[in-house]
């Protein structure tokens, strides 16, 4: 990796870490107002409601802190996998000061209360346009991202015709070809729907033609955060904990799966919505529960990994390998915890995409548990985890405080073991989501024994990030300067040699990406598009 691909990398981490720490702390601000500690009076004209607050938690956590953090992440990962730079240094710039310039400007409206739409933004909640557009100006850098990696790709293949790519490479290359492909839908409903709504180009817009676009891309977002967590585990963890990955085609396989089937489920999130057929919305339920098997591909490869390591260093039994992984490396600690709760995620997820099932649970508490599942835990803890050695790499000085990064991973876990388990019980009680539920005039006494457990769940999790933001800081700036090995990618036990060479050809699974999402997705968007009147007005309601 040579030092301008480095900084770049450098430059991406500083931008998310900067917005996980906003996050966390309007997170905490969330978790106490659940618990019933009311505290936004003293915080205006900062924080000005409970909706602000959570609109800037989740544009925050689920769209900067991600996207920042994978577009340095995966570069530099392509780049030592395949074992040459970037191949263009400049338009990795580019894209960087694009994006940067894109969350300023969505950045402006939103801290001034003029954004508080949530990460959601449906209309016919209305944001400034600068939200818009800043939004749109950070998507259009991941595409730019997906460019480099192709072109640095290609200009590797030129050089090693009939060569595998490696594993890490392919992974990082399926991750942006689907969210490159997924984040259209996001661009239409900016493009044609939103921004020309916010600047008062035309006289209204429509919430379902915009519900859907989003959740064409709304969905499929989730596998842009879980695949680089993934592609750690498969091709980093094993070899932290001394192990080999059980099979490089099978993980191959997930991917390709994931591909193909990450984008043609959204409206599983609309099974509630009027003017959908009810015969889309049960294709969109059955390829959900298609790219659960990806999942579980997922699960055996990477367990039976975790597992030669374990054994490697002496484990015996069905389970009690477990115990002799090594805990005390605090990288590898997060990453296993993470998968460990990711389990009870995924449980949820199926939970979710059921049609009836989800009628019950979907607009709760539950759903926000879930979330903090997945988003909050599997990716997260997964990326902190990544941190603690990628950052002692990237600034040639060894973590502060071994002792203090395990203790922070494990109260992150106790934290989220509180937190979240809180939220799906509270959901299965009936607490709506997206609510100011410490003010509600409609409190339930069944929901008031166990909301305490969501402020003491939140704490945790916020005294664990400040932990690891100090961990961070002194590490950058602390640290005796000494230079430090990078994390090298496991060896495959079933190898990249063993892989059919079609799963090496992008241009047939791009093609069957593309005709599965225009079966799925094609005849509702064409009649919205063909019927839809533009006719609701704009509201600002906080």
């Amino acid at each position: 990796m040579t030092p301008a691909d480095r900084r770049l990398a450098v430059a991406n981490l500083i931008v998310a870490l900067v917005a996980l720490f906003g996050g966390v702390t309007t997170g905490l601000f969330q978790a106490l107002g659940y618990a019933g500690v009311e505290i936004y009076s003293s915080l205006a004209p900062v924080i000005r409601s409970h909706y602000h607050s959570l609109s800037i938690h989740g544009v925050l956590n689920a769209l900067v802190w991600t996207t920042f953090f994978i577009s340095g992440f995966l570069p530099f990962v392509m780049s030592r996998s395949l074992g040459t730079a970037l191949a263009s240094p400049t338009l990795g710039w580019v894209t960087f000061w694009l994006m940067v310039a894109g969350l300023v400007l969505a950045a402006v409206p939103l801290v001034g209360n003029a954004a508080t739409v949530m990460f959601t933004f449906y209309p016919p909640l209305k944001a400034h346009w600068a939200f818009y557009i800043g939004l749109t100006l950070v998507v259009v850098g991941t595409w730019l991202v997906t460019l480099n990696l192709v072109l640095t790709w290609r200009a590797w293949r030129a050089r090693h015709p009939g060569v595998r790519t490696p594993l890490p490479a392919f992974m990082s290359l399926v991750t942006f070809a689907m969210w490159t492909i997924a984040s259209l839908g996001l661009a239409v409903e900016m493009l044609l729907v939103v921004i020309p709504w916010s600047l008062d180009l035309v006289a209204g817009t429509d919430a379902l033609l915009a519900r859907t676009l989003f959740w064409f891309t709304g969905h499929p977002i989730v596998y842009f955060w879980l695949l680089p967590a993934y592609l750690s585990w498969y091709t980093l963890v094993p070899r932290q904990a001394g192990g080999k990955l059980f099979s490089d085609p099978m993980a191959r396989t997930s991917f390709i799966l994931f591909l193909i089937l990450s984008t043609p489920i959204g409206i599983h999130h609309q099974y509630t919505d009027p003017g959908i057929h009810q015969g889309w919305k049960l294709l969109h339920a059955l390829l959900t529960f298609a790219v659960f098997f990806p999942s579980l591909l997922t699960f055996f490869n990477v367990v039976a990994s975790l597992e030669t390591a374990g054994r490697a260093r002496g484990g015996t039994g069905w389970v009690a390998w477990f115990r002799k992984l090594p805990w005390a490396d605090p990288s590898v600690a997060a990453q296993v915890l993470a998968m460990v709760l990711f389990a009870f995620g995924g449980i949820g997820g199926l939970i979710n995409a059921s049609f009836n099932v989800n009628m019950i649970v979907h607009n709760t508490a539950y759903i926000v548990g879930h979330l903090h599942l997945t988003v909050g835990t599997a990716v997260t803890l997964t990326f902190m985890g990544i941190t603690y050695w990628l950052i002692p790499h990237l600034a040639g000085r060894p973590l502060w405080s071994h002792r203090l990064a395990l203790g922070q991973v494990w109260l992150w876990f106790a934290g989220m073991m509180i937190f979240s388990p809180a939220l799906h019980e509270l959901g299965l009680r009936g607490m709506p989501r997206r609510t100011m539920i410490g003010q509600v005039s409609y409190m339930q006494p069944e929901w008031q024994t166990l909301l305490p457990l969501v402020g003491i769940g939140g704490t945790l999790l916020f005294v664990s990030a400040v932990l690891y933001f100090a961990n961070v800081l002194l590490t950058a700036v602390v640290s005796r300067r000494v230079p430090q090995p990078a994390v090298e990618f496991a060896e495959a036990i079933s190898g990249a040699d063993q892989a059919p060479v079609f799963l090496d050809r992008w241009r047939p699974w791009l093609a069957l990406a593309a005709v599965l999402i225009a079966i799925a997705y094609g005849p509702t968007l064409v009649r919205l598009a063909a019927t839809t009147s533009f006719a609701s007005p704009g509201f600002r309601v906080w």
